[in-house]
């Protein structure tokens, strides 16, 4: 169930975050810009929908859409990509397409931290622990 995800999540550690984004083709000054940020990433329930607010010093980002439905998004670094929110087991998992590209970011719980392991057919993978506050 999402609800189990809903809360204000802090990031507490990041790994290979930077070869994730340089496989996305993100410039460097915007790399180092997201390598030094600690944003916070805040997840409920708007009636069916889920939402994911994610703020930092730099920028703020929101998506929302229903489960199972795809849904119009544009990413932190601009990229226009048709997501889905999908639930697989206890995982959320978030599906981003965009040019015949496509990368997922799948959440779970883990010892009372959010654990995301970002991974994209462009072959980089990143993941990040996350405390509730």
């Amino acid at each position: 169930m999402v609800e189990a995800f809903c809360a204000t999540w802090t990031l507490v550690e990041s790994r290979n975050f930077d070869d994730y984004m340089k496989a996305l083709g993100i410039p460097f000054a915007t790399r180092q810009v997201g390598n030094v940020t600690k944003p916070a990433t805040i997840i409920s329930m708007d009636g069916d929908r889920v939402v994911v607010k994610t703020q930092s010093r730099f920028r703020a980002t929101e998506v929302s859409g229903k489960l199972g439905e795809e849904f119009d998004e544009t990413t932190s670094d601009d990229r226009k990509v048709k997501s889905t929110f999908t639930m697989e087991g206890d995982k959320l998992v978030h599906t981003q397409k965009w040019d015949g590209k496509e990368t997922i970011l799948i959440r779970e719980i883990r010892n009372g931290k959010m654990v995301m392991v970002s991974f994209s057919e462009i072959s980089a993978v990143c993941s990040a622990a996350l405390g509730s506050s």
